[in-house]
């Protein structure tokens, strides 16, 4: 996996609204004797319909992982640019592999785009992304890191579900606890999905009675789809689009949240590289991963699926990219970015931003949303183009 698995972000996004609900009661259900949390477990799940076989096949043999517990309480943190990271993983190789497996599962991807409105691209750019195809989808017993991860008191609320809907996976004879792996934060399958998402989607795309999203192709390809229109997909609009900008623009509109149209910002000079208007009356954000002189994209609709699935605006722009070129669409224009700020150089520039009374979050070195808003915002006081994007010499100016 090349960053923190994109349902791990989404379970700790939600987790603030979980907590809310579930209150000092779950947190009691974590920790202290072993065989008594895995007593409780049982119970909750024959309490939910599930069989005390099914419950005994998964917690049976069970045990806590310390590789587990190493790897949540050392999460990387992501720090590669958009050209970095696109270029490495949205690579020509796996360009060509993607365009060889839909046509081998030419059926699979068109009963997805007939039934869900999801697109071979979008499917076969997360397919890429997630586990290269399936090849490499984690090696941690899936068993032992639910169990391990709802044990552990940091965030049962966000686990001990997961644990539970493996165990009805395993009570549908769709999960083998005792050798079936995945990801360390539980996900599983080919394109890296939790239980309780494989339980509410799940979709029997080959035919045979059962949703094996590890060793069925078509299963993990149609459950994701499924899984995506739930989401909100639109079936049959763009999600993203490259497009040249001009010198000048508003810069305050840029960004999310500027409230301007594809029409509106096609007026005002940004032209689409494939000359494609057709969808002008949509709102839009104008994106800049790398500022002006970098490649500019605009987002539409659609790419709240894909900040729904993974947080990380670096990933989400880089697989949206990706699939519109399993679409048809050429690889994006380079530029000439300006340079970037270097680890250090960004802890700086936070903790300038943070003084001044920005919300830029932890100073971690990374250029999240906090810390582009406050780019931004810092970029109009100093009566320079608003892209977002950190320089030295902006750090520069800033001090």
């Amino acid at each position: 996996m090349p960053m923190i698995s994109r349902t791990f972000r989404a379970a700790m996004v939600a987790a603030g609204l979980t907590a809310l609900v579930a209150g000092p009661a779950a947190a009691q259900q974590c920790g202290g004797d072993f065989s008594q949390f895995l007593s409780g477990v049982k119970a909750e799940a024959m309490q939910r319909g599930l069989s005390a076989q099914a419950a005994d096949a998964v917690l049976s043999g069970a045990s806590v992982s310390q590789s587990v517990l190493n790897r949540d309480r050392a999460q990387g943190v992501f720090k590669q640019t958009f050209l970095e990271f696109s270029q490495r993983t949205a690579s020509a190789a796996r360009l060509n592999i993607g365009k060889q497996k839909i046509q081998q599962l030419s059926s699979t991807f068109d009963r997805a785009r007939r039934e869900y409105g999801v697109p071979a691209g979008v499917l076969t750019a997360f397919w890429a992304m997630e586990t290269d195809f399936g090849a490499v989808q984690g090696d941690f017993n899936t068993r032992d890191a639910l169990v391990t991860l709802s044990y552990d008191c940091r965030r049962p609320e966000i686990f001990r579900p997961q644990l539970l809907a493996l165990i009805e996976m395993t009570q549908h004879g769709d999960f083998d606890p005792a050798t079936e792996t995945g990801a360390w934060a539980g996900e599983l399958g080919q394109v890296q999905m939790l239980p309780e998402d494989i339980i509410h989607f799940g979709v029997d795309g080959d035919g045979d009675g059962h949703v094996r999203v590890k060793k069925s192709s078509p299963d993990a390809l149609l459950t994701a789809a499924n899984y995506i229109r739930s989401l909100g997909w639109r079936a049959g609009e763009p999600w993203i689009q490259e497009v040249t900008l001009p010198a000048s623009l508003p810069w305050d509109k840029t960004g999310f949240g500027g409230g301007l149209t594809a029409a509106q910002w096609f007026k005002l000079g940004v032209t689409p590289r494939d000359g494609n208007t057709k969808f002008a009356n949509l709102p839009v954000a104008l994106l800049m991963p790398q500022g002006r002189f970098g490649p500019s994209f605009l987002a539409y609709p659609n790419f709240n699926v894909y900040l729904q699935w993974n947080q990380s605006f670096i990933y989400t722009t880089s697989v949206a990219y990706f699939a519109t070129r399993f679409e048809g669409a050429p690889a994006y224009n380079k530029g000439n970015p300006e340079p970037g700020l270097s680890d250090g150089q960004m802890k700086q520039l936070q903790q300038t931003l943070a003084r001044k009374g920005y919300d830029v979050g932890k100073v971690d070195g990374i250029l999240g949303a906090g810390t582009r808003d406050a780019v931004r915002d810092v970029q109009m006081q100093l009566g320079v183009p608003a892209d977002g994007w950190p320089t030295p010499a902006l750090l520069q100016a800033l001090r």
